[in-house]
């Protein structure tokens, strides 16, 4: 789940001059599960967000920190999804992320400073309820961050390779792999104990990932002699991808949720037209 203020993926925010980012606001719920898939991401208008310090809410769909835990609730329309809906659906659920620690690091992606990330909760535990879920719900291994900046993604990436995994003694190994526009690269290795204590390390070399139904490419990084493993795609589009891939990290193997982005791809004007059938706007 993502909630986005001023969406970088959003054409009405492109097109608009991206000059109020609160009036192009969505709640992106995407679901997986051997049952089926399911997405929404309805972009919505300034008249639609309540903000505070603890508390966003877009549409029927909000967060919210209570004692140290992030309550997400969502309410949102399904678009039709071929061999499993053949009509919009309305689905509603809430999910509850208690943190194992709290680190607050924060981390430039780029040389100017321009674009941030911080992953807030890189090891929680989380229960998921709703009438989405089979059997109401689950519990298990969740994760939480932010990204924030002030100038479009393009004008700065060529694109990214993010992933994040549970570690085996509790914690969690994150990675930001990102090409510069102009060829420099940033390169993070993180690797969090199940008290919160960073380490940071060398990424090794990116292994290639097989290509996606759109020709998205991808990479992770790998350890010589300890090549990656495609496990399964999650989301496959003309500029993004989300996989589950297993590799070989600081010392051991991890199975790692993964995204890779294409800002080139992101900003064709093709591409961009494309993207209100996955995120339609209303108000």
């Amino acid at each position: 789940m993502i909630a986005f203020v001023g969406s970088v993926f959003s054409p009405y925010y492109h097109w608009s001059g991206r000059t109020e980012p609160e009036n192009h606001v969505a709640f992106n719920v995407a679901l997986y599960g051997p049952d089926g898939h399911a997405w929404a991401m309805t972009e919505r208008s300034r008249a639609a967000v309540t903000r505070s310090t603890s508390h966003l809410e877009i549409g029927r769909s909000s967060l919210s920190l209570e004692g140290g835990a992030l309550r997400i609730s969502f309410d949102e329309v399904f678009l039709p999804w071929p061999g499993q809906r053949l009509w919009p659906k309305r689905m509603r659920g809430e999910m509850v992320l208690t943190p194992r620690f709290l680190p607050a690091h924060v981390f430039r992606l780029d040389e100017d400073g321009r674009h941030h990330w911080s992953p807030i909760m890189p090891s929680a535990r989380v229960e998921v309820t709703g009438d989405a879920f089979v059997d109401g719900g689950w519990s298990g291994e969740g994760y939480h961050d932010t990204n924030w900046g002030d100038r479009p993604l393009e004008q700065n990436f060529v694109g990214w390779d993010w992933a994040r995994g549970a570690a085996a003694d509790g914690g969690a190994v994150l990675i930001y792999d990102a090409l510069a526009v102009g060829g420099g690269e940033r390169r993070l290795g993180l690797r969090f104990s199940h008290e919160g204590d960073l380490h940071e390390f060398e990424l090794p070399r990116r292994q290639t990932l097989p290509r996606g139904f759109w020709g998205v490419g991808g990479g992770i990084a790998a350890a010589d002699g300890s090549p990656a493993r495609f496990v399964r795609r999650l989301e496959d589009s003309p500029f993004y991808r989300r996989s589950l891939v297993e590799t070989a990290l600081d010392g051991e193997r991890i199975l790692m949720m993964h995204e890779t982005l294409d800002c080139r791809r992101l900003s064709m004007p093709l591409v961009r037209l494309m993207l209100p059938f996955r995120m339609p706007r209303r108000g």
